[in-house]
């Protein structure tokens, strides 16, 4: 999670209010300084900060509340919504139109990861089936054009520049004409990056933007430079009308809160973070749930729609062979493969409730991704007798040799692949069991369509298999029941049994 020393340092001088006997003045402010403390460390604008704890203060009145409010919640809440505030200038940023062209023109500094953000973005509305592209119109900077024709080529995305044409008006112009004829829906024009005294450079990207007319100026800023980003954020805001931001080099840098006050002062929104440095490190950026996020609150909306990309729903086979208590080596190979897809760990365990944001630090997700691919290297060694085999774990069993070739062939001990046979085999136990209950993929609450000795006997089975500090974050026992209420009409219900990690 990005920020997560910011957040957690908020999150605990809240808690701060659960450990207070009684709630008055002096409490409330020795919390204030705490949270005040924690935005500067993280390079928040002082002036901001001092709005945020005068507009707490003048929320929280202890003389003029009613004896019977919840002074806690009161207090919590005042800060949830001055945070939010600290990230959400109150304009609704520009939404692209699909069937016609959207022109979106991008600026920003030197450095700030506005050519590599431009690939990112044009590959996000690619995946929604947009039909997206790349102008490249800066020529201030050696070997732009080669960055935007190597990273296109990768992501399989259009592109347009030139070699030869010194312009960049001229190379905008007759780009985003080309990609109009030719029915792109975004069409994505990057610029050449500059700092806020070089105005030829300024009077350069004005030129290009009043040649294309862009429907929406997105400003790149580069979260590490901290609180500088106020005074670049407005010299560039004075020259062009900046539609929206887009933050980057967000994934754990320090000074990430300068960068987001600084929305503040170009009263343009965050659409998009950066958090890593591979073309999926992109996030929607929405400011309660990131906020939420922030605090260990989790964004169940954001897993719901990142589980409903991998189009679960669709796939009736794998529900069919559950339904029958079927699960082989390939489907498990299936479900690695979405759990790569809905991208890193990180991003993931903070959309569920009551998981704290550094459960997974950043080695540890890396392992945790590494361990996930070496798994599939393995299974890429295998038959496809092996893999579509309805026991596979017996296959293996019995003949021993199956496992030094796979070993061999994926260059891996065969201890390793025996560790995998036996993941394998416990997944495979739980499918079985849940095969094996009667009325458990029936409508409904699957709580009423079962027995509690059925049910008691696949919780425990599950129990089993969920890592011991996963299985504490979960709510033990009771928040694996709940859990498992929301598993409801197969992989349909997947966005309720989500939800259920919270173990509330």
């Amino acid at each position: 999670m990005v920020l997560a020393d910011l957040g957690r340092k908020i999150t605990n001088a809240l808690h701060s209010l659960s450990k207070a006997t009684i709630i008055n003045e002096e409490v409330l402010d020795s919390m204030l300084k705490e949270i005040c403390t924690a935005l500067l460390e993280a390079d928040v604008n002082i002036r901001l900060v001092k709005k945020l704890r005068e507009n707490v203060r003048s929320v929280i009145d202890f003389d003029e509340m009613a004896g019977g409010l919840n002074k806690r919640r009161m207090i919590q809440s005042a800060v949830f919504k001055e945070l939010v505030k600290l990230v959400d200038p109150g304009v609704k940023p520009y939404q692209p139109i699909k069937g016609r062209p959207n022109v979106i023109m991008f600026v920003g500094l030197q450095g700030s990861g506005k050519t590599t953000t431009c690939t990112k973005l044009a590959y996000h509305y690619q995946k929604k089936n947009w039909k997206s592209c790349l102008v490249c119109a800066d020529t201030f900077r050696a070997g732009a054009y080669d960055q935007i024709k190597q990273n296109a080529t990768k992501a399989r995305i259009p592109f347009y520049g030139s070699y030869t044409e010194v312009d960049p008006v001229v190379i905008a112009q007759d780009g985003v004409e080309m990609f109009k004829k030719e029915g792109f829906e975004f069409i994505i024009v990057d610029t050449s990056g500059r700092h806020k005294q070089e105005e030829s450079l300024f009077e350069e990207m004005l030129a290009v933007a009043n040649a294309v007319d862009p429907d929406n100026i997105i400003f790149v800023m580069d979260a590490t430079i901290g609180q500088a980003c106020e005074a670049q954020a407005k010299a560039f805001k004075e020259k062009v009308d900046i539609g929206s931001v887009i933050i980057t080099k967000l994934d754990g840098h320090a000074k990430g809160g300068g960068a987001l006050s600084a929305v503040a002062a170009t009263n343009s929104p965050i659409i998009f973070i950066g958090t890593g440095e591979h073309i999926v490190d992109l996030e929607p950026f929405k400011t309660k749930p990131f906020i939420s996020k922030l605090l260990g609150m989790g964004d169940i909306e954001g897993l719901i729609d990142k589980v409903n990309e991998l189009k679960l729903d669709d796939n009736e086979e794998l529900i069919d062979k559950i339904k029958h208590g079927q699960f082989t080596i390939r489907d498990m190979y299936e479900q690695f493969q979405n759990i790569m897809k809905m991208g890193p760990f990180s991003q993931i365990m903070g959309m569920i409730p009551g998981f704290s944001q550094d459960f997974m630090t950043k080695g540890g997700e890396q392992e945790s991704m590494a361990r996930i691919k070496r798994l599939m290297t393995m299974m890429d060694s295998m038959s496809d007798g092996e893999l579509d085999n309805k026991d596979g774990a017996k296959l293996f069993s019995k003949q021993p040799t199956r496992v030094t070739r796979v070993a061999q062939g994926s260059g891996v001990m065969e201890r390793e692949v025996r560790d995998l046979i036996s993941q394998y085999t416990k997944f495979a136990a739980v499918i079985k069991k849940m095969g094996g209950i009667k009325g458990l993929f029936k409508s409904g609450d699957m709580t009423k369509n079962v027995n509690a000795t059925q049910m008691a006997k696949l919780n425990q089975q599950m129990a089993k298999m969920i890592d011991p500090r996963m299985f504490q974050q979960m709510g033990g026992m009771s928040g694996l029941q709940n859990m498992m209420r929301q598993l409801q009409q197969g992989a349909g219900g997947i966005g309720n049994l989500m939800s259920g990690f919270g173990g509330k």
